[in-house]
């Protein structure tokens, strides 16, 4: 059975959110938001997951690389496509966000973003809709 994860990520803590491929929630949870905790959540074996999304914002390039590091099928979110899809929500709180990004993976409503990691991205945070070669370049005058 696949399983599709939803990540809201804040400055202290993250709410996942585990569904199965039916849609029924198998497991909700707040950790901290590092690394550590949230590989511990998502290692676990009993999950065979098919992608985890996650909302792009400040921390998302540096959870991303940690995650994708971890060979785990990590997406990152446009964030404006992501709420104009959670606004339709009644209670907006982290612990619906994650329950809708986790379902925004299952039934693949989502639009990814490029997220450069490696070489140079302590100094260069980036994350964009498009790769940066997609960009024309200025003329010279």
């Amino acid at each position: 059975m696949d399983h599709f994860a939803g990540l809201d990520v804040s400055v202290k803590e993250t709410s996942v959110c585990i569904v199965d491929d039916t849609g029924k929630i198998v497991r909700e949870v707040k950790v901290a938001s590092e690394s550590e905790p949230l590989l511990a959540v998502l290692k676990n074996p009993a999950y065979n997951f098919k992608r985890i999304g996650l909302e792009a914002g400040p921390l998302s390039q540096w959870l991303f690389g940690a995650l994708a590091e971890a060979e785990l099928p990590v997406v990152c979110v446009e964030t404006r496509h992501m709420q104009a899809v959670l606004k339709a929500q009644i209670n907006k709180t982290d612990r619906n966000d994650a329950r809708g990004i986790a379902q925004m993976m299952r039934v693949g409503l989502y639009r990814p973003v490029h997220v450069r990691i490696g070489f140079g991205s302590a100094t260069n945070c980036f994350a964009a809709p498009y790769p940066r070669h997609c960009f024309r370049q200025a003329r010279p005058t």
